[in-house]
């Protein structure tokens, strides 16, 4: 089989590096390039972090550096109590050895798209505003991606930066418009499945044990997010959000996926909110509905016990 054509679109962040790493091992997928983007920590930390994954994934994959702050709204503060200053918990910061490619993450993702015609899934996994970006560039790009796989909303979960916005959609609620507007293929990943999955601390110990290179930077880095979930839901583990959206390109059969109108309320106490539309000027998207939770754990885990 031939491996699938990807570029993530991330802001490194514990549980981006738990994506990027399984993308970068996995046979079935093809990591064209990383863009670096503002979220869980400034984009100067996420581009450092984002070539600290490649290199420790031992794959000479180029990495751009993407927007530092949102379309329209004033910036909002980054997830560092959750993902800790430097993105990966209690890990120091470490100067990578390779630098960032000279081109913008939106002049990149045009470029690459371009390069590749129909061939390329786009998957952010942060704030959407590089693609946002890329779409102002070159607005041709939308006909040329194969799907847009977002991590992002919550249709019926309910929020997780607010009480009704899950993070990504809130740090910029008017790229997630322009992006969900756009004509190209569009799948949600959000808070609706990845809610369903929970990594427990022991899953991650046992990893570090059978995946010393991987599973132990992940279980080190995991440390702070298993400490805010347990004070936060009560669970002794985190989330899969990131790692998920990745796994349903390869494995779209493991999830429920419905079509609608999507609304992205851009302001007020709601904004960064999504929910489904009768309105028919509103997008309208695929998204995830149900997961099997088990099967998608399992991909994760085997496919870094088997990189090391």
């Amino acid at each position: 089989m031939i491996p699938q054509k990807i570029l993530i679109d991330t802001d490194p962040g514990i549980d981006d590096a738990m994506a990027v790493l399984f993308a970068c091992q996995h046979s079935q997928l093809d990591v064209l390039g990383l863009t670096s983007i503002f979220g869980n920590v400034t984009v100067d930390v996420a581009t450092r972090n984002a070539l600290r994954l490649v290199e420790l994934a031992g794959q000479d994959i180029p990495v751009a550096r993407g927007a530092d702050g949102p379309l329209a709204q004033p910036p909002l503060p980054v997830a560092d109590f959750i993902h800790g200053t430097e993105g990966f918990g209690h890990i120091p910061p470490e100067e990578p050895k390779g630098r960032a490619d000279r081109r913008t993450a939106a002049h990149f993702i045009c470029d690459q798209i371009n390069h590749h015609p129909g061939e390329i899934i786009l998957c952010p996994i942060g704030p959407l505003t590089n693609l946002a970006l890329a779409l102002e560039q070159d607005h041709s790009i939308a006909e040329k991606v194969k799907n847009v796989r977002v991590m992002g909303t919550s249709l019926r979960a309910g929020g997780n930066a607010t009480a009704v916005a899950e993070a990504n959609i809130w740090q910029d609620p008017h790229a997630a418009e322009v992006v969900f507007g756009a004509p190209w293929d569009v799948t949600l990943v959000g808070l609706d499945v990845t809610y369903q999955a929970i990594c427990t601390a022991r899953e991650f110990a046992a990893l570090a044990e059978q995946a010393p290179k991987f599973g132990g930077f992940l279980n080190q880095a995991a440390q702070i997010y298993f400490d805010f979930h347990e004070q936060a839901k009560g669970i002794k583990g985190c989330y899969m959000h990131d790692a998920m959206a990745v796994i349903s390109i390869i494995r779209p059969d493991l999830f429920q996926i419905l079509e609608d109108h999507v609304e992205v309320i851009l302001d007020g106490e709601h904004s960064g909110a999504t929910r489904l539309s009768l309105d028919p000027t509103h997008a309208r998207l695929r998204w995830c509905a149900d997961v099997d939770a088990k099967a998608v754990k399992e991909i994760f885990f085997t496919t870094l016990q088997a990189a090391g």
